[in-house]
């Protein structure tokens, strides 16, 4: 509640204020009053407050009032504030002064800084107003703004009056052009007492209100008007000047338009058969539903794939109009203009010639009254029944298809029968309008004429309240409860405040329906002021327009549109392929090829095995004519050049590629300039360039919709997709590219010369459908020009896409070097996704980041310096089999023009260039980020001047294979753009393409047992048997296993184990580490903790047991001949059951160490039931023991189902051996152990059958 103590003072007064002043008094407030002696009606109604105290002056009212409400006028404010009793003179400190008035931005400024001087700062810009909407009706609403803390100190005064809202806007004065909230009030409501005060108000802040202009121009006509002894209501003058007596229309017998529907429906005719013309956004709804309702629907519409649809739902479709209108009892016409319904009644093949006698015909179309009036008596002139019926529609797309529009009818009580239950089924609200045909359709121009001057009244008063920065969001919450509120404000602006273009009343709907109503006051000598001009607002674009022509918006956010609504308002996809055929003739019958000019190497991003040109000699282009491929890329890379030097490159190739096809009988060609899917590059002097060359074309195409890297072409505005919105590209972080960069995204706009742009690009169908109408007019003789994205390509060539490529795809296997990814880019999606690839890979990243200020912007040697510091560490870890990231630091450099721009990029780009020119590792696979950066190291580092497209690594992620004259003959090249993929992308392919993960030795035993071999498992003590083990297995490209026993682990520790681990990750083949013959918890545990187990990665450690005994003697360990046991087959199955190992090592007469000599006595038949067991329970049979062994008996054990053979004594006999032999120093004893050892493991890899399985 206000204070008791409160104390507000009122300086003038009007009825609001007097309300106001009531309810401070009944709050328990003290209440003065000051009203000038001429006010009179204020002054009565003051008197009849109980409580209140007059005053005789401003001072006397305001003085050590906490609160004072001034209302005044602009010319008596100075007066009123600093005059002999002014209301300054009693200010007290602290006070708060809320000014309700017409004044100026400049004028209050002016108050504000006077107030100031003396020490008072308190002003406070108000507005009061009674609420309308449901919530606010009967309340008084106070708006005030100024500073924080004075609004604030405002507050309490109104906090608990009844029926009063205070509302706060804190914005300092002195800071802003002007801020009014009640100049938005005056425009909408166009209230006379104010209109030219807003009209001075645009004229200060240069903004044009063509509506309000007009309106003020019919106040000042009004206010002039006497009609009788005096002046008169604007309502009067009206009538009088117009010859219209509204009072009187009024007074005329009133009916209930919904009752006479209800009844309409009670008493209406059935009907089945329906006829259905104009499948539109509302006709495919309304006859979709009727379907739904039971009706038989047959229906025509000129776009083909929309009937495809209607098909689809179970209606029947017809050739033509006159095909639809046989035998059916009601035909609907539901067209765009009046043009199209007299075409489709009485135009070739039309439909009112076959309609039987008795047919009613619903027009639902927004058309003038006048045309409907003329059309009834044209069907009343066959002489064959045929009734018409007048049901223009409202309500949207939605509604259609629910049934739930509002449909307004008019026509004979007859023709309303036999149509009320169609009607019926359409519609939720149905009124029927007296008066005949034509009357329902004057009803809904009215009600347009009101939607469309609204509309685009709610358009100029948003965008005057932006240009007087005000807080539009603010202005919209006020204005829904004051008397300038409509229902179209309410429903539109929000859309306005969020940017969101999706059209819910289409403009050139209501450039349709308001030129109706233009066309329909002329005919009846009524003027229509403000709708002509809402007409023309319309006609130049209402939404935009004030945008446009003041550089204002709304709202500062981008134009987002919902992808999912957007696409889904399209119409539907074409429902063939028109590609599959047309292609190949094409190409057979005209020898027409695809020559595609591209500015960087990303463009092959949706095509597959298709070669690229980096050089454009004649003689090169002559042998690819030859070929007579569908398309051929040539690599310009003139995004990274200047206007001038791209110019002069296009047409250069252009001659040679004239030159070329005049050695080449009967070929032709069509020239694509491939560019970035976002618009940058050189357009439209590259274009420009090529026709200075081959000469003028019929048009120009451009494209730049790109499905992959979701940029989609709506209404001419090319849009980039970001998560479930579309994006204009002129908003998007691609448009402000220092070298490149651009603002508009409307095609039309930005490309003048080039064929008007009007297929939604939103699909490769769409695409394809567009091709296959290019290629049929290039066989009529057509020529075009092609500025386009990479989607236009495979589509123009009919190419199918196929799966992202693997390493396996390639027959790449586990290579001896690193992979190399070198990042120029700088983009921001670039940067995250480096990001993002640090943070996944970085375990086994290696990563080498160049300074972008070193190599561009400081000395030469500083640059050599840095250039020489990333080569040396870069060959380093390429060798050591690490992926190397090369990446530039992520600090954008940009020059202070375009031109220093593209030197800085030179710059960087040489330096990479040199960098990968110097980097003699061949790396296992290379990766480029960027456009420019990939054009560069292909053909400056590697030295490519040909490549072959096999295909993608990612979508949008073209992968090429370099050819032979290059550095790295074969070695897979992939070119990642700048702009393309999510966060994680640039990670999923390093990840892909990077040496395969290490086998564990389950998997070893598991492809053993696929492949019928098995898997050798040596014993290692030192270095020379670990390096023996690898260097044999990978000269037999086979797997192996380093096998560490318990004893050796005690003499060798962590370094032995250290060793095994590095060979193993370094191989080039699949080696594993085994800890054999483990007896004890604690080195079990041991092993475990030295990261034996580390090489099994996700697939799990291996358990293997032994079961049964072998004798003989290993490494220390000695079991004598009697104390060796057989394995039981019972026993092991119950074992594996409670263990559940992955081998089982057996003992079938097998020993360790040296066999008698009678040689090994080996039970097969055990073996043999062991194996059956094993099979069954999924575990691999091991055998310990294999040093000298028979081949055949290995072969028989393998063909037993032995899948692991334990190999020791052979090895370490061969090591003992060599070292028998006398050599000069360590290194070639060394040596030659190696090679005694690795004799022996081959041997045995060959024996196993494992070589040649890696």
């Amino acid at each position: 509640m206000a204070s008791a103590a409160a104390a507000v003072a009122f300086v003038g007064a009007d009825e609001l204020s007097i309300e106001l002043a009531a309810s401070f008094l009944r709050s328990g407030a003290r209440v003065r009053c000051f009203v000038p002696e001429a006010d009179r009606s204020a002054s009565t109604a003051l008197a009849e407050l109980s409580g209140l105290l007059r005053c005789a002056s401003p001072a006397e009212a305001a003085r050590d009032f906490a609160l004072v409400i001034v209302l005044t006028d602009a010319d008596g404010v100075d007066e009123l504030f600093f005059g002999a009793e002014g209301t300054a003179k009693g200010l007290c400190m602290g006070a708060a002064v809320l000014i309700r008035s017409t004044l100026l931005p400049s004028q209050l400024e002016k108050l504000e800084q006077k107030l100031a001087d003396e020490k008072k700062d308190v002003l406070l810009d108000g507005y009061i107003f009674s609420g309308l909407s449901d919530e606010l009706k009967q309340q008084i609403v106070v708006v005030a703004s100024g500073r924080q803390d004075v609004a604030e100190r405002a507050r309490q005064f109104f906090n608990g009056l009844d029926k009063t809202i205070y509302l706060a806007e804190a914005m300092y004065l002195g800071v802003r052009a002007g801020i009014h909230p009640s100049i938005i009030y005056d425009i909408i409501s166009n209230a006379a007492g104010s209109s030219s005060y807003v009209m001075d108000m645009a004229k200060a802040v240069t903004f044009p209100l063509p509506l309000l202009g007009v309106a003020y121009q019919q106040l000042i006509h009004g206010s002039s008007a006497v009609i009788g002894d005096g002046s008169a209501s604007s309502l009067k003058v009206w009538e009088a000047s117009f010859g219209v007596n509204i009072v009187d229309a009024a007074s005329q017998q009133i009916y209930d338009a919904s009752k006479l529907a209800d009844q309409l429906v009670m008493e209406s005719k059935s009907a089945k058969r329906i006829g259905f013309i104009g499948l539109g956004a509302m006709g495919f709804g309304m006859a979709s539903h009727l379907l739904k309702s039971g009706f038989y629907v047959v229906a025509y519409d000129v776009y083909k794939p929309t009937m495809a649809r209607f098909d689809d739902l179970g209606g029947s479709t017809k050739g033509s109009p006159e095909e639809v209108a046989k035998d059916v009892e009601i035909l609907i016409i539901m067209v765009a203009n009046e043009f199209q319904a007299d075409s489709v009644l009485y135009g070739s093949a039309g439909a009112v010639p076959v309609l039987s006698a008795g047919t009613s015909v619903i027009l639902s179309s927004t058309v003038s009254p006048g045309f409907v009036i003329r059309l009834n008596k044209r069907l009343e002139a066959e002489c064959r029944d045929i009734k018409l019926v007048d049901a223009p529609v409202s309500g949207g797309v939605k509604r259609a298809a629910d049934g739930t529009l509002t449909i307004m009818a008019s026509g004979t009580d007859e023709a309303l029968h036999c149509a009320g239950a169609v009607l019926s089924a359409l519609s939720e609200k149905l009124y029927i309008i007296k008066g005949g045909c034509g009357a329902a359709s004057s009803v809904k121009m009215v009600n347009q004429l009101l939607a469309g001057v609204h509309i685009a009244s709610a358009a100029e008063a948003m965008a005057f309240a932006a240009r007087l920065n005000l807080r539009t969001r603010s202005v919209f919450e006020i204005l829904q409860h004051a008397r300038g509120y409509s229902w179209m404000f309410g429903n539109r602006v929000p859309h306005m405040l969020d940017n969101d273009y999706t059209p819910y009343s289409a403009v050139d709907i209501f450039v349709k329906d308001l030129g109706i109503v233009s066309c329909e006051s002329s005919n009846s000598r009524i003027p229509v002021y403000v709708s002509s001009i809402a007409h023309q607002l319309f006609i130049s674009g209402c939404f935009s327009v004030y945008e446009t022509l003041t550089g204002v918006k709304v709202e500062g956010k981008p134009h987002l549109l919902s992808k999912e609504d957007a696409l889904h308002s399209l119409p539907a996809e074409w429902p063939e392929d028109p590609m599959d055929d047309l292609v190949s003739v094409a190409s057979h019958n005209s020898k027409k090829i695809l020559v595609v000019l591209d500015d960087d190497p990303t463009g092959t991003q949706t095509v597959h095995d298709i070669e690229v040109l980096t050089e454009w000699p004649v003689e090169a282009l002559v042998e690819q004519f030859l070929k007579l491929p569908t398309c051929l890329f040539i690599l310009t890379n003139s995004r990274s050049m200047t206007a001038d030097k791209a110019m002069l490159l296009v047409q250069t190739i252009c001659r040679n590629l004239e030159a070329a096809a005049k050695n080449v009988p009967g070929v032709s060609y069509t020239v694509v300039l491939r560019g970035d899917s976002t618009l940058r590059g050189h357009f439209p002097e590259e274009a420009d360039a090529a026709v200075s060359v081959l000469g003028e074309m019929d048009a120009w195409i451009i494209c730049p919709f790109f499905l992959q890297g979701g940029r989609y072409t709506i209404n001419d505005v090319h849009y980039v997709a970001d998560s479930d919105r579309l994006i204009p590209a002129g908003e998007t972080e691609f448009a402000k590219d220092a070298a490149f960069g651009y603002k508009s995204s409307n095609l039309r706009q930005d490309h003048k010369q080039s064929v008007s742009i009007s297929v939604p690009w939103r699909s490769e169908k769409d695409m394809a459908v567009f091709a296959s109408g290019m290629i049929q007019a290039e066989l009529k003789g057509k020529k075009f020009l092609c500025r386009t994205a990479a989607s236009f390509v495979s589509a123009r060539i009919g190419i199918k896409p196929k799966p992202p490529i693997c390493p396996n795809d390639l027959g790449l296997k586990r290579a001896l070097t690193g992979g190399l990814i070198v990042v120029g880019s700088y983009v921001p999606k670039t940067t995250k996704q480096v990001d993002e690839l640090r943070s996944q890979c970085g375990q086994s990243l290696r990563v080498l980041e160049v300074s972008v200020e070193m190599v561009s912007m400081k000395s030469t040697e500083d640059r050599d310096q840095e250039i020489s510091r990333v080569v040396e560490l870069g060959n380093a870890y390429i060798q050591n089999r690490k992926d190397t990231l090369v990446v530039t630091s992520r600090q954008l450099i940009t020059g202070k023009t375009p031109e220093e721009s593209l030197e800085i990029n030179y710059k960087v780009s040489s330096a990479l260039v040199e960098i990968v020119k110097r980097i003699d590792s061949k790396p296992r696979y290379i990766i480029a980020k960027g456009g420019i950066t990939s054009s560069d190291i292909a053909t400056k580092a590697l030295e490519a001047w040909r490549a072959k497209v096999m295909g993608q690594a990612l979508a949008g992620v073209p992968l090429w294979q370099l050819g032979p004259e290059s550095r790295f003959p074969g070695v897979p090249y992939i070119v990642f753009p700048g702009n393309v993929g999510n966060n994680s992308a640039l990670a999923k392919v390093v990840q892909n393409w990077a040496s395969p993960s290490r086998s564990s030795t389950k998997q070893l035993l598991l492809n053993a047992e696929k492949g019928g071999y098995a898997i050798g498992a040596f014993n290692v003590y030192k270095l020379e048997g670990v390096e023996a083990v690898v260097a044999a297995a990978e000269a037999e490209n086979s797997p192996a296993i380093l096998q560490i026993h318990p004893s050796a682990l005690k003499q060798g520790g962590v370094p032995l184990v250290a060793s095994c681990i590095a060979a193993a990750e370094q191989s080039s083949v699949p080696i594993t580490v085994h800890y054999d013959h483990g007896t004890s918890k604690s080195d079990l545990l041991q092993a475990l903790e030295m990261s034996i187990s580390s090489l099994a990665h996700a697939k799990g450690l291996l358990v293997e047991a032994e079961l049964g005994r072998l004798s003989g003697s290993e490494d220390g360990l000695t079991v004598e001949e009697y104390e060796a046991r057989f394995t039981d087959v019972a026993q092991a199955e119950g074992f594996i059951d409670e263990t559940s190992i992955d081998a089982l090592a057996v003992c079938i007469g097998n020993v360790h160490g040296k066999y008698p000599p009678s040689g090994p006595n080996l039970r097969l038949d055990l073996l043999k039931d062991l194996r059956a067991l094993t099979l069954k329970k999924g575990v691999s049979l091991v055998l310990h023991g294999a040093s000298g062994l028979p081949h055949e008996l290995v072969q028989e054990c393998i063909d037993s189902g032995v899948r692991k053979f334990n190999v020791n004594t052979e090895v370490r006999n061969s090591y003992l051996e060599s070292l028998k032999k006398p050599e000069k120093d360590l290194i070639q004893v060394m040596a030659s152990a190696k090679e005694a050892m690795k004799a022996v493991v081959a041997e045995k890899l060959h024996l196993f059958g494992s070589a040649g399985k890696a």
